[in-house]
């Protein structure tokens, strides 16, 4: 299908609120494409049927293509208000008429094409339906079942709806929470005041039912399958069967008519209201092969098998076709194998870290405060994405990573229950590892000053955004400012541990495999940062976490290795060589006793 013609003022659907600082880049999106991908695999092996399913009642006998490959065809396009239509002679309703369409033969003279504006009758412009009636028929006959001429084996067609009905998309609940409920009334009257916050009042409505309107499609573009398979009556793939057409006499199919839709995403179509009296309609007829008509059934039957299963939000398929649509075709091969190693490098960091972790007995040299504001950093991007339309794969995803950060600050720090109130609460208690040396004293001086410049922040940019943004409520207000510091400042955190290791003079402590991986991801966020295009503060964001990795490499390298210092085991260097050789002394001297 050819690329949505423009025209019309098309309504986009609303998406969830994201952090205006949060990367956003093709990266993403292409490792979203993947885990479809292999969703819709596994999903097609244990949804889909593994055999055409056989019905008795059907005799068992070959069935094939009623016409032949070339054979010329000639095409009829109707609009009609009636979805069963027999007015063939109404030269009004006759909007397209083709000659001598080769039948499944690929060359220039088999695709054809009309763009044109329609009139909308005061029916349609009511939420009226308005059906478009293709016809096709060997050259020289007619689709009229009233003319002498009319064969029935020589003609065939097809009605498909040129009006769809859809929600109306909800308005927005966001508000400026310093006007009261007065002045954003007394607002809505004055002309002058902006329309972004004049929608925002409907917020003031009490929620009801969703409203259905009616959208017209701009683009229809009809394919004709090249199909030419036997098969067997009673054993018709369930994906192939809905669109075959079975001639009753001879029990053989007509060329299959497809309308497709793959390509015609939901912010093309135009809402009719009262206003509208005219549209644009883009007609299109081409053949399309047996392959390609299957993989866009198989991708809108994954699509829905995705929103079905909440992984999936309205409008996110239409987010990826958008992708393969306007992307460059080999940037877009590039980024999808970069995405590719992007997840590979976040497993295996995810890996390495619940290994660390898992293993470590001593916090000598870690930041244990780091790892609860860690703790409370993922809590927040939680509780933000669980008050906003976030699918269930996202919060699922996100809540797994909360329950792991709580889980290494038990392996940071003990935790108690206290019962002695009456409420149970939990008590933190440092590790005698960590409590026992410096390590307390450097991660408590670098957390006092960098606890000043983040409340800092934190403060002024929430102050920004109440005045000047809008939100559904105080608790979302409150969400997404510490939200977007998270998303903002949170590189900043990684900060006390470098503090650590200056006043320690060590790195022997780190994790440097998972650090390592984490690296290798920044270096992609590089390269996306050059290759899409972004604002440049944006670009330059990207760039932060790159520093505090080359500080961390640039230790690593100015500190020698320490064998007194124990590792992130418990264990240092030098006990294990004197554990060595105190098990090699007895040996040596009953070596000695012999040669004596």
């Amino acid at each position: 299908m050819a690329p949505p013609a423009n025209g019309g003022g098309g309504e986009v659907q609303e998406q969830a609120a994201q952090p205006q600082q949060q990367q956003r880049g093709i990266g993403q999106m292409l490792t979203g494409v993947i885990r479809i991908a292999v969703f819709w695999y596994f999903a097609s092996k244990f949804f889909s049927p593994k055999k055409p399913m056989s019905d008795p009642s059907v005799p068992n006998f070959q069935i094939s293509n009623l016409f032949s490959k070339g054979e010329p065809l000639d095409m009829w396009f109707y609009l009609s208000e009636q979805q069963n239509f027999s007015d063939f002679g109404n030269e009004g309703a006759l909007i397209w008429h083709e000659t001598n369409i080769p039948y499944a033969v690929w060359g220039p003279e088999s695709t054809r094409s009309l763009s044109l504006k329609y009139h909308l009758s005061e029916a349609v412009k009511n939420n009226g339906s308005l059906y478009a009636h293709v016809y096709f028929a060997r050259s020289g006959y007619s689709p009229d079942p009233n003319d002498p001429e009319y064969q029935p084996l020589a003609a065939f067609g097809r009605t498909y709806s040129i009006v769809t009905y859809l929600p109306k998309s909800k308005a927005d609940k966001k508000k400026s929470l310093l006007r009261n409920s007065e002045d954003s009334k007394e607002d809505v009257t004055n002309p002058e005041f902006p329309q972004a916050v004049q929608e925002a009042q409907d917020d003031l409505k009490e929620d009801g039912p969703p409203e259905w309107i009616s959208y017209w499609k701009p683009n229809v573009t009809i394919n004709l399958v090249d199909d030419f398979t036997r098969y067997t009556a009673n054993a018709i793939p369930p994906i192939v069967a809905p669109y075959i057409n079975i001639e009753s006499t001879t029990g053989n199919y007509y060329p299959t008519v497809f309308f497709n839709e793959f390509w015609l995403l939901r912010d093309k179509l135009i809402a009719i209201n009262d206003t509208v009296t005219e549209v644009p309609l883009h007609l299109e007829v081409s053949p399309i092969s047996m392959t390609k008509w299957q993989l866009f059934l198989q991708m809108d039957q994954s699509f829905q098998v995705h929103r079905s299963y909440g992984s999936m939000l309205d409008g996110e398929s239409d987010e990826l076709k958008r992708v393969f649509l306007e992307g460059n075709p080999y940037l877009l091969g590039v980024t999808m194998i970069v995405s590719v190693m992007h997840s590979l490098f976040d497993f295996l960091a995810f890996k390495n870290d619940i290994q660390f972790w898992n293993k470590n007995k001593s916090m000598e040299g870690l930041s244990a405060k780091s790892v609860v504001v860690n703790f409370f950093c993922q809590f927040i991007v939680f509780l933000y994405l669980l008050d906003n339309d976030t699918s269930w794969m996202i919060l699922a995803s996100s809540g797994v990573g909360c329950c792991i950060e709580f889980w290494k600050i038990g392996k940071a720090m003990h935790i108690e229950i206290d019962r002695s109130g009456r409420i149970p609460m939990l008590r933190f208690r440092d590790r005698e590892s960590y409590a026992g040396n410096k390590t307390k004293e450097y991660d408590d001086l670098a957390m006092k000053y960098l606890s000043y410049v983040l409340f800092f922040l934190a403060v002024c940019f929430a102050i920004y955004s109440l005045m000047y943004d809008r939100h559904k409520s105080w608790y979302s207000w409150i969400l997404s400012s510490l939200t977007s510091c998270v998303y903002m400042f949170g590189f900043v955190m990684m900060c006390p541990q470098l503090f650590i290791n200056y006043k320690l003079k060590s790195v022997a402590h780190l994790p440097w495999r998972q650090m390592t991986y984490k690296f290798l991801n920044t270096i992609i966020d590089d390269l996306f940062a050059f290759v899409i295009k972004m604002p440049m503060l944006h670009r330059l964001s990207v760039f932060r976490d790159d520093l505090i990795f080359l500080i961390y490499i640039y230790q690593r390298w100015v500190y020698p290795v320490d064998k007194k210092r124990v590792n992130e085991f418990g264990f240092a260097a030098e006990d294990v060589d004197q554990a060595a050789s105190s098990s090699d002394t007895p040996a040596l001297k009953e070596d000695e006793k012999k040669t004596n």
